[in-house]
């Protein structure tokens, strides 16, 4: 390795860590679930108290506002009949008569069960997104976008960490 590539790999190095340092002290990033700042929900926790409710992946998601990695969660491979609730609070949020395979890699349903969801504007990493998260608890569960299939047209693309599986009726 030349001298001016060791050169040019430090500077490119330190241009990340710098950004990295920069995206964190404005909030970019994770950062506490903002359906929750300042809201009032039916079931609200402190953070320690949902830190011990939570395991740490599910804690990331919800109360952070963190993303699964892809093809990561076994909710999106289930196809069984049954109902999807909040992994923070057991509200029932979605049926497996609205699940389809989005091929994203996260499990994603065309519509939510009635009164299960509320959705906030998202301008998180230069975009703007429809965030969805929990009405009871205010947890983050992912996001909502226009390419889903009929009768809605949407696809609420959810992190599976953030909610449970129970088989039953639809």
């Amino acid at each position: 390795m030349t001298h001016d590539t060791r050169r040019r790999l430090a500077i490119a190095a330190g241009t990340s860590t710098l950004g990295l340092a920069i995206a964190h002290a404005f909030g970019w990033g994770m950062r506490p679930a903002q359906a929750a700042e300042g809201a009032k929900f039916e079931v609200m926790h402190t953070e320690a108290e949902w830190r011990k409710l939570l395991d740490a992946n599910q804690f990331a998601v919800l109360r952070q506002e963190g993303t699964e990695r892809p093809y990561t969660s076994p909710l999106n491979d289930e196809h069984r009949a049954g109902r999807f609730s909040c992994a923070g609070c057991a509200l029932d949020l979605f049926s497996s008569k609205t699940k389809f395979d989005s091929r994203t890699g996260w499990p994603s349903f065309w519509q939510p069960l009635d009164n299960a969801v509320g959705e906030h504007e998202d301008k998180a990493f230069g975009m703007t997104r429809t965030e969805v998260h929990c009405r009871r608890c205010g947890g983050h569960l992912g996001h909502v976008f226009d390419d889903g299939p009929k009768p809605t047209g949407l696809r609420y693309c959810m992190n599976g960490v953030a909610m449970k599986f129970t088989p039953g009726a639809a």
